[in-house]
């Protein structure tokens, strides 16, 4: 097949290490960059990750780095895909191959040194492009950069069959299109929102890295809505509504007026209704990490404590921002407040427990509720400096004094 265009020079092109690693491989004829990496530096955009496809078999991979002295580990030996470790990153160098059995969530493969075989057993047109290391001469077999071109997300060959082989592919065509799509692919479209129901079979770590993906995509607030609209979404996050998402488009634009960065889990609260414990449930059947649990199910409280400024100290500042950009109905005050927030040096209580002892406390239970009386104090009257804390301290521990005496 003849190459249609030229991959564009870009940085990582020039990364240590890989210029070297393509050599190894046997250059173009039997090793070309593929997916991520080519279909962005096509659209101008930074790359991450850098992939390499291969017609040698693993074991052969593996002889070749160890004959060239370039470290590797073995990461999906049975898929066909080892990492070479250079000293700008690592590569994923991984065998051409085809799907001869599939079950929605896993594949049993079998390699082969067939490029467009290869190519057919990716999920979309976009991702099935392969570059040339050498020359850069971009090979497409499923018309791929045409729907690069357009903008449109395009399952290779008959869409029922891609999503049938991997579930998965339903939430990836809708993160996809958030990224990089304008107006959806109508065949894909309608498969995804037939076979909907099959993602209650993937596991929902899946599930959740997918959606934390989208929503913090380029168009995550249109795609999410028509998910939603083609109940999508129902079968795992039934609590996900459309009227959730005007204040998912209030809570973006917030972010963008305030320059601050998106957040997948802030918009996965703006999502969910005004219950924290059903925030925690969700968090739970997501199996989100420790710390995403407990800021979900913060983020969903539209409680300032009394004032942003109060709010960043007792519960930290991205969960003070949370609530802001989620709650705050005038977004004049919640983008004020959130700048503010960004740049605001939180501030620590300037008086110890040690220097209320010193003061005639006790230590123990007496110590810390005075403390805590003159924090409350030092939060209500703005944080003032060492001195003003020390006459709060000295009118709490004598209240204390009086309270003792009285006992």
């Amino acid at each position: 097949m003849d190459a249609v265009m030229r991959l564009p020079e870009a940085e990582w092109r020039d990364r240590a290490g890989l210029s070297q690693l393509a050599d190894v491989l046997g250059g173009g004829a039997h090793a070309r960059f593929v997916g991520g990496a080519v279909r962005d530096t096509l659209l101008g955009l930074a790359v991450q990750d850098v992939d390499i496809a291969t017609r040698h078999a693993p074991e052969e991979v593996l002889r070749r780095l160890k004959a060239a002295e370039i470290r590797s580990v073995p990461t999906g030996l049975a898929h066909g895909t080892i990492t070479a470790l250079l000293e700008s990153g690592p590569v994923e160098v991984t065998t051409l191959r085809n799907d001869v059995s599939t079950d929605g969530r896993r594949a049993t493969v079998a390699f082969t040194d067939d490029w467009r075989e290869d190519a057919a057993r990716r999920d979309f047109t976009m991702n099935a492009l392969y570059a040339d290391p050498d020359s850069g001469a971009i090979y497409d077999y499923f018309d791929g950069l045409t729907d690069l071109d357009a903008r449109r997300v395009r399952f290779i060959g008959d869409p029922y069959r891609r999503i049938a082989e991997d579930h998965l592919r339903i939430l990836r065509f809708f993160r996809f299109l958030a990224r990089f799509g304008d107006e959806p692919d109508a065949e894909a479209l309608a498969a995804c929102t037939d076979r909907a129901n099959d993602l209650m079979a993937l596991s929902r770590e899946r599930i959740a890295d997918e959606l934390l993906k989208l929503l913090v995509a380029r168009d995550a607030v249109r795609v999410v809505d028509l998910m939603v609209a083609r109940g999508i979404l129902r079968p795992v996050l039934p609590e996900i509504t459309v009227e959730r998402i005007a204040r998912l488009e209030h809570c973006a634009a917030l972010e963008a007026a305030a320059g601050i960065t998106p957040n997948a889990i802030r918009r996965l609260a703006a999502l969910l209704p005004d219950d924290a414990r059903l925030a925690e449930n969700v968090a739970a059947r997501l199996k989100l990490s420790k710390a995403q649990r407990k800021r979900l199910a913060s983020a969903v409280e539209a409680d300032l404590l009394g004032s942003p400024y109060r709010a960043a100290y007792r519960l930290g500042r991205e969960q003070a921002i949370d609530r802001l950009l989620i709650h705050l109905a005038e977004p004049g005050d919640a983008v004020t407040a959130a700048r503010d927030l960004s740049r605001w040096d939180i501030p620590k209580l300037p008086i110890s427990g040690g220097e209320l002892v010193t003061r005639g406390l006790e230590k123990g239970p007496e110590v810390a509720r005075v403390l805590h009386a003159i924090e409350d104090r030092w939060i209500d009257e703005n944080f003032p400096g060492v001195e003003r804390v020390s006459e709060i301290a000295d009118a709490e521990v004598a209240q204390a004094f009086r309270l003792r005496s009285s006992a």
